[in-house]
C-alpha cells in the first residue's frame, strides 16, 4: 500500500521541522531576567594550544645576543688661543695661535669602542687630517688616547710614554745637527700610538718603554706598517710616513711634506 509511506514520510517532516523551528527560535525571556549576554563559543579542545608555564621554562634554551653599533664618525672644529695652548706655544713659535685649529674626531679605541680626541693642527690641513682619521676609523684601527699636547705640559716625552696621538707642538726636531723647527711646530705632522710605534735614533727608543715594538716582524694592535689603516689613509691625503726613513724609522710620525 502507499498510504502507510505517505503518512512516515510525513511524520519525518514534521519530526525535521519542529527541530529546525527549535534551533531557530530562543526562549523568550521572563520579565526582570537579565538580558542574556552573547560569548564567544570555545574553539574545540583539539584546536587549542597549551602554553608553557614561565616556571617550567628551560633558560638554557633562551639567550639573548647583544649587538654592538659602532658611532658613526663625527668630526668639529674650533678656534684656539694662546691660553689653549699652553706650555705648546710660545712667543717666537712659526706659527701664531690664530692660525691653528682643535680637530676633534672620533676614535676607535683599544677598548673596541668609540672615543672623541682632539687635535691641534695647523687650519691649512684641517681637512686632510680630518679624511685620515675618517678613514682610520672606518677600518677600526685602534688608537690609545687622543689629546692636544697642552694636556702634558708640552712635554712631548711625557705624551709619548702616555702612547697618546697629537699634533702640534711648537718644538725643535729630535734629529741631530742644527736646530730646526719641527713639523709639529707648524701643526702640520701627527705622531700615532707612540708606544706601539717608537722613533729609534742612534740606538735610542723614543718613548724607552716601546723598545719591544722596535721588533716590527710581530705586527700586534695598534702598530702601523706597511699597508695599514693609518699608512693608507695619510698616503691619500697626500702625507708622509716617517716609517720609511732608512736610517732613523719613526714609526709614529706622518707629516705634510714626508718630514
Amino acid at each position: 500500500m502507499v498510504w502507510p509511506r505517505v503518512v512516515a514520510a510525513g511524520a519525518v517532516l514534521g519530526v525535521l521541522l519542529t527541530g529546525c523551528n527549535s534551533a531557530t527560535k530562543p526562549s523568550p525571556v521572563a520579565a526582570g531576567s537579565p538580558s542574556p549576554i552573547a560569548t564567544t563559543p570555545s574553539p574545540p579542545a583539539s584546536t587549542i594550544v597549551p602554553t608553557a608555564s614561565p616556571a617550567r621554562a628551560t633558560p638554557h634554551r633562551t639567550r639573548t645576543v647583544q649587538h654592538t653599533v659602532a658611532a658613526p664618525f663625527r668630526s668639529s672644529v674650533s678656534t684656539v688661543t694662546a691660553a689653549d695652548l699652553g706650555k705648546s706655544w710660545h712667543s717666537g713659535c712659526p706659527v701664531a695661535p690664530s692660525g691653528l685649529r682643535a680637530v676633534s674626531v672620533t676614535y676607535w679605541g683599544f677598548d673596541h669602542s668609540a672615543h672623541t680626541g682632539t687635535l691641534v693642527v695647523n687650519a691649512a690641513v684641517v681637512s686632510a687630517v680630518t679624511a685620515a682619521f675618517r678613514s682610520i676609523y672606518a677600518a677600526r684601527f685602534p688608537i690609545r688616547r687622543m689629546q692636544p699636547i697642552a694636556a702634558y705640559g708640552g712635554d712631548d716625552n711625557a705624551s709619548m710614554a702616555a702612547d697618546n696621538t697629537s699634533a702640534f707642538n711648537c718644538r725643535y726636531a729630535v734629529a741631530d745637527g742644527p736646530k730646526q723647527w719641527s713639523m709639529h711646530a707648524y701643526g702640520e705632522a701627527v705622531d700615532l700610538n707612540t708606544l706601539e710605534n717608537p722613533y729609534t735614533l742612534d740606538g735610542r727608543v723614543y718613548p724607552p718603554a716601546g723598545k719591544p715594538y722596535t721588533d716590527r716582524s710581530r705586527v700586534r694592535p695598534g702598530m702601523v706598517v706597511s699597508g695599514s689603516a693609518p699608512v693608507r689613509a695619510f698616503t691619500a691625503v697626500g702625507w708622509g710616513w716617517g716609517g720609511r726613513w732608512s736610517s732613523s724609522p719613526d714609526y709614529q710620525h706622518f707629516s705634510s711634506n714626508g718630514k
